[in-house]
């Protein structure tokens, strides 16, 4: 038997300071057997600096013509393409072509340094693209606190995201790589 996906529901309220934007969103996330916590946590985040009420997590996953999260306007065109972890330069690629702005947004120890060390130089030609790395000790402190139900806050300020959850208050700083 097929292990089944698990659900977790976040209240999320999110403070932008630098974009000006502060909504509460109400999310159902599905986390696939295949998919850890901190990539779960990521997806949270991700979602969170990049907010909008366009802004959709897609099948993720289980999709390979999706991104984790995209923006798309009234006629349905995509505004924002959004990839986690490390996709290869085809799936970037895929986005460029078919979004405004794209955004690959990886996270771990050492595979996101060696694996952008490896494509940066073939991505060069995307005018659309940008890059960043979350740290592993801000999304390995933030595990913990994942639950089936939670209530999360994050402020973001000058690039950085102020994240409280439970009783964890951790700095997400993302570093930009493009």
């Amino acid at each position: 038997m097929a292990l089944k996906a698990t659900v977790y529901k976040v209240q999320l309220n999110i403070a932008d300071m630098d974009r000006g934007y502060y909504a509460d969103h109400a999310l159902t996330l599905a986390c696939h057997p295949s998919e850890t916590e901190e990539r779960l946590m990521v997806r949270i985040l991700t979602f969170a600096l990049y907010a909008s009420a366009d802004l959709q997590f897609t099948r993720g996953l289980s999709s390979e013509d999706e991104p984790d999260l995209w923006q798309k306007d009234l006629t349905g065109a995509i505004v924002h393409w959004i990839e986690l972890g490390l996709p290869d330069e085809s799936r970037i690629r895929k986005g460029a072509h078919r979004a405004e702005r794209v955004t690959v947004v990886t996270y771990g120890e050492r595979a996101p340094h060696i694996w952008w060390e490896k494509i940066r130089g073939s991505l060069a030609r995307f005018d659309n693209l940008t890059v960043l790395h979350l740290p592993a000790t801000a999304t390995a402190a933030l595990v913990p606190e994942l639950s089936r139900s939670m209530q999360m806050q994050v402020s973001v300020q000058d690039g950085s995201l102020w994240v409280s959850v439970n009783q964890a208050q951790v700095e997400v700083r993302p570093e930009r790589w493009r």
